[in-house]
């Protein structure tokens, strides 16, 4: 099958212009990409920490993942045209919103992210996915901005070994088996409203936040209809643009209501079928 980025040098593009999509499959990511104005993403921030006031950080919560099964505003974000339109230049018209996460690192927080990459462990059948990772707040090298190896994308798929790091925010603390050359990594500073791309190949990382100031992020991974689920377990995602001809998940409802019970216990049976995916080959069935 044709991939979507063979495909995305022929079809005519919406907000990326030819140089971008270019650095984009050259270096296996591209930023920044300003998809709503600051004042959005500060509204955006707010309803987050005003869930948070009521309840607990969402990052010690099952609802860092898959978030958008539970808040109307991120299952709106998830379809917002600003940002699908970008996606759309990479991936074509066809469109599942595959999973949603939280990235938050509080101030002087030691969480890090080791040199990894994201399809480790997905269980999907092609590599053309694309996380589009939105800053809510400023993102800068102080404060744990992602790091990436450009062309790493190239490279295919690599041996990784798990870690369960105590601090470490990926499922299974797994780092990549390469030496990565620091010198030729690349930051990802962000403002608000703004986004990087970045594929499901490329090697990064993150560090600690050594500042004062929170830093917040949320990650859609997307991917075209034809992609599927090759672990076995039975898998999920949202339409969001286009159509879906080839089935290959259940689709998600949208929430009705933010945090209500219904959405709640979709999120719970979701995220214990998504676990099964990510933990397989461990003695571990989630989070600790």
């Amino acid at each position: 099958m044709e991939s979507a980025q063979l495909k995305s040098t022929t079809r005519s593009l919406k907000r990326l212009d030819a140089a971008a999509v270019a650095a984009y499959e050259r270096d296996g990511y591209y930023f920044p990409v300003r998809v709503m104005s600051e004042s959005d993403a500060a509204g955006y921030r707010s309803k987050l920490e005003a869930f948070e006031a009521g309840h607990q950080p969402i990052m010690k919560t099952a609802l860092r993942n898959k978030p958008h099964l539970v808040f109307t505003w991120i299952n709106e974000l998830i379809r917002d045209a600003r940002i699908l339109d970008v996606v759309e230049d990479i991936l074509g018209p066809n469109i599942l919103a595959w999973g949603t996460n939280f990235f938050i690192k509080d101030p002087h927080d030691d969480a890090f992210i080791s040199w990894h990459q994201d399809s480790t462990y997905w269980g999907l059948s092609h590599p053309d996915v694309t996380t589009a990772w939105i800053a809510l707040s400023d993102v800068t090298p102080e404060n744990g901005a992602m790091r990436m190896l450009p062309g790493s994308h190239l490279l295919d798929q690599l041996p990784h070994v798990d870690t369960f790091a105590e601090h470490n925010l990926l499922t299974r603390g797994q780092e990549v088996q390469i030496d990565v050359d620091e010198s030729k990594t690349v930051d990802v500073p962000l403002k608000p409203g703004e986004m990087s791309l970045h594929h499901v190949r490329t090697v990064h990382a993150s560090n600690a936040n050594a500042t004062g100031t929170r830093r917040i992020g949320l990650a859609i991974r997307y991917v075209p209809t034809y992609v599927s689920q090759i672990s076995g377990a039975r898998d999920y995602a949202t339409l969001v643009r286009g159509e879906d001809t080839h089935h290959n998940f259940v689709l998600e409802p949208a929430p009705k209501v933010d945090f209500g019970e219904e959405e709640m216990a979709l999120h719970a049976k979701i995220a214990e079928e998504s676990f099964q995916i990510l933990y397989r080959g461990t003695d571990r069935t989630g989070p600790r």
